[in-house]
């Protein structure tokens, strides 16, 4: 059996410093996604979501670890792309109005073919009403200024405009979507001590 951390491995993408903005070069990577929006606080479709996620991504470790290539390695975070299509919106609060993808990362060596059965296999054995709105596929980030944030979601605004700040002032302009990584579980963690990436690309 062989033991693998990816975490461990990308450090330099899943634990930046929490004093000073970075720059990092993201590889393309694939992701379980899945897209909505609203209030992430409220949202039904949300917390359903993310229960797919977790479900088929744990389901997808444990037939790598049974299976011919008896590697078991820890699931990857949460993490989330956020925007709005007006962008005022993330300024004045209301989240009503915030569009939003859920996704986790997975291994280079899980293919479609094995995602496909996780999928048939889950829905089998659970009703998940966003299973149905899940997709497997590769997303290429590049270029990204990003810092660790730690605390609750309503004092992150000073760390998002420092890292705004930073990709003007290194002449670059932002380019694609918020993107948030919770390294904490939120259901088990204080607000107050959190662990997030802030990334933001760039060009």
């Amino acid at each position: 059996m062989t033991k693998v951390d990816f975490r461990k491995e990308l450090k330099a993408l899943y634990a930046p410093s929490v004093k000073e903005v970075a720059v990092v070069e993201v590889p393309r990577m694939n992701f379980l996604k899945i897209d909505g929006e609203g209030d992430p606080n409220s949202a039904q479709t949300y917390q359903e979501a993310l229960e797919a996620l977790y479900t088929l991504s744990y389901t997808i470790k444990f037939k790598v670890k049974k299976g011919l290539l008896a590697i078991d390695y820890g699931v990857m975070p949460l993490e989330g792309l956020w925007w709005a299509d007006d962008m005022t919106s993330f300024a004045t609060g209301d989240k009503s109005a915030w569009k939003w993808t859920a996704m986790i990362a997975q291994p280079d060596f899980v293919s479609e073919a094995l995602v496909h059965e996780a999928i048939e296999e889950t829905g089998r054995k659970k009703v998940l009403p966003a299973l149905a709105k899940l997709r497997f596929e590769p997303f290429d980030e590049g270029s990204c200024a990003q810092i660790m944030y730690i605390g609750p979601f309503s004092a992150e605004g000073p760390t998002i405009e420092r890292v705004h700040a930073f990709i003007s002032a290194s002449g670059h302009q932002r380019f694609g979507k918020h993107h948030e990584i919770y390294l904490s579980d939120l259901r088990r963690t204080a607000p107050e001590k959190w662990k997030i990436v802030i990334r933001q690309p760039m060009k």
